[in-house]
């Protein structure tokens, strides 16, 4: 990784996605099962407090987990895949069919992911998380396809496309030997927006309460806090927990996030960072290129005053030997 940031994000991201994979065998008690622990705060026997139902609100976290987790790879990689096959073809095929691709996805960058998913909840009788994450994906792809598309315009006619054309190179191996290489970090950024959206979606609808969600994830963790007033009883350990999880996720995408920008572009690249000089150190900045002048040619030498004009003799008067030229 090029920097701490990129590199904290990462290890917070696989900390994710370990405990997905692993939470439910890790979770103390059944997040469902109910006890006379009544709005226990945290203790030896539930590290996270309970609920008011007794539920231990540690093993809701961690069970929780794995559907945050699915929702989110599994949408970010359907809108990742869609993007790349409408924005890198409408941006390198030209007249019609270039241009009904990018009026297609003109038409889903206005379509509504919230709901969509609300309709088919209301209309399907078991959603579940595969069913959320496959619509958002699919009404989610449109804003990295246009991304796509316009840096394939800009790539479509440099020179080693045209040497491949030349060449006679087919259409598929120009795009997919000489574009896609160039727009890996477009893409993969792309894929860490998509799925912090598919994160953020799956928790709001989860914590407005739709049917047919997941029965453990950190929205309905919020979700059942919220109706029970858990704010009001002073049970900061209902909600708090799942509020800091979405928040240190959020984060760890963010800073990944960073990273791939950092990659793409080379004026971020070098932003914050220090040049050593012998004159010293420069602060680099986005969009100034520093100029180092050293030893004694770096200051040019003031110009020579020119001699004043001599002055004209006055009329009738000769003309001097000290006054001739």
């Amino acid at each position: 990784m090029s920097n701490a940031k990129t590199r904290t994000g990462a290890a917070l991201l696989g900390l994710f996605v370990l405990v997905a994979v692993a939470g439910p065998w890790v979770a103390p008690h059944d997040p469902g099962a109910r006890s006379t622990d009544l709005l226990q705060g945290p203790s030896g026997g539930h590290w996270l407090g309970t609920t008011h139902l007794g539920q231990d609100v540690l093993s809701q976290l961690l069970v929780g987990t794995r559907s945050i987790m699915l929702v989110g790879l599994v949408a970010g990689a359907i809108a990742t895949v869609l993007a790349v096959l409408v924005g890198v073809t409408s941006g390198y095929l030209a007249g019609p069919a270039g241009e009904s691709l990018s009026a297609l996805s003109n038409v889903f960058l206005v379509v509504p992911a919230l709901p969509m998913i609300i309709i088919l909840a209301s209309v399907l009788p078991q959603t579940g998380d595969w069913v959320v994450a496959l619509v958002i994906g699919l009404v989610s792809w449109a804003w990295g396809a246009r991304i796509l598309r316009a840096q394939t315009l800009s790539l479509r006619h440099r020179d080693f496309v045209t040497a491949a054309k030349a060449t006679g190179e087919s259409t598929w191996r120009i795009v997919t030997f000489e574009i896609l290489p160039n727009l890996t970090a477009v893409i993969a950024s792309s894929f860490i927006s998509t799925m912090m959206y598919a994160v953020m979606t799956e928790i709001s609808l989860a914590f407005i309460g739709i049917p047919g969600m997941s029965p453990w994830n950190w929205g309905v963790i919020l979700y059942w806090a919220q109706t029970q007033q858990a704010l009001g009883l002073g049970a900061w350990w209902w909600f708090v927990p799942a509020g800091l999880a979405i928040a240190l996720l959020g984060t760890a995408l963010s800073l990944v996030n960073f990273g791939i920008d950092e990659i793409v572009n080379p004026r971020l690249r070098t932003a914050g960072r220090d040049l050593r000089t012998p004159a010293g150190r420069i602060r680099m900045r986005p969009g100034f290129t520093p100029v180092v002048r050293t030893g004694p040619a770096a200051r040019p030498a003031p110009a020579a005053a020119a001699p004043a004009p001599d002055p004209e003799p006055a009329p009738g008067r000769p003309v001097t030997e000290g006054t001739a030229r």
